[in-house]
């Protein structure tokens, strides 16, 4: 069985600066440190997947003809991931500008740029492919469309329904997995009271809900499984659900249970969340396996049945 991952999505250049709080509307704060670090959802997806090993990663990206393009393009190679890129010379590789706050919540504004540029006949031959992997940093239409083309040519599709919004059925009837977090599960399954509600409204295969701190849960094949979060510091956590949902996927394409994708999941996004930057903070498999084999440090059956019952599932 091929063990090929496609990302199809975005790619930006991090401007992030540290300050003591995140500013309200309307407040000036005076940061510290200021760096730049490549980005953008599908690239840092694209990178965590690459890292976590077993699984030939490719990407389709959209960039700028300038000089903000160069160090995306060098992370994602340094990572092993094969590169489609599309090239856009009226507009400029995507921008993200990000206060990360010391106590480690961040605030982001996205400048989509050559982002936008994705079109649907940009999709690369699937042959080989086993997932595509989508998120929603690119026009909507061709999101739907890549969705639809993999689904016809046999190829699994996850989507990570982020940044949210409401999708359309049509894009829903084309996924395999859809992966949110909770804010973004409010809003693609129309405001629901409670979590149980909010899986029973999406028609989708599998479908997996991140929950911070807490951990993550996913409803598959009606069942209902829990994976408790690893216990850490935070210190950056801008890219912890990219590193999950690029972990997961490679995972799955590799072989493993959906119980045994989350779990390394889990642990690689608990990684990145101890470091900073976006791609900078993915670790590698070798990292996941240690976390892994300290028995210490996996939750137990204890922390199962509480994240359940938390749930109230």
């Amino acid at each position: 069985m091929s063990s090929t991952v496609l990302v199809a999505g975005s790619a930006n250049l991090d401007f992030v600066v540290r300050a003591a709080h995140v500013p309200a509307p309307g407040e000036t704060v005076l940061g510290r440190q200021f760096r730049t670090f490549p980005g953008g959802k599908g690239a840092n997806q694209a990178v965590a997947c690459a890292r976590a090993g077993g699984a030939d990663t490719r990407m389709l990206l959209a960039l700028g003809e300038d000089d903000f393009a160069r160090p995306i393009e060098a992370s994602l190679g340094d990572a092993g991931v094969r590169l489609h890129v599309v090239r856009d010379a009226q507009l400029p590789t995507g921008t993200a500008f990000i206060c990360l706050s010391d106590d480690a919540e961040n605030a982001i504004t996205v400048a989509p740029g050559a982002n936008m540029a994705l079109q649907p006949m940009h999709l690369p031959p699937l042959d080989g492919v086993q997932w595509l992997l989508l998120q929603l940093e690119t026009p909507l239409d061709t999101v739907l469309a890549h969705a639809r083309a993999a689904r016809a040519a046999g190829v699994k599709v996850a989507l990570n329904a982020a940044p949210a919004q409401v999708l359309p059925a049509a894009l829903l009837a084309a996924l395999d997995m859809l992966i949110v977090n909770e804010g973004e599960l409010d809003v693609v399954a129309g405001h629901p009271p409670d979590l149980a509600t909010g899986l029973a409204r999406l028609q989708v295969p599998c479908v997996i809900v991140t929950l911070g701190a807490r951990g993550c849960l996913a409803r598959s094949e009606g069942r209902i499984l829990v994976q408790p979060a690893f216990s850490i510091e935070p210190v950056d956590t801008t890219a912890a659900g990219d590193t999950f949902c690029g972990t997961l996927v490679a995972s799955l394409a590799r072989g493993q249970t959906l119980q045994q994708a989350l779990l390394r999941a889990s642990a690689a996004s608990a990684l990145a969340c101890t470091r900073l930057g976006a791609q900078s903070s993915i670790p590698d498999h070798a990292e996941v396996a240690a976390l892994l084999a300290d028995t210490a440090r996996v939750p137990g059956a204890a922390a199962h049945a509480a994240l359940a019952t938390a749930c109230a599932l």
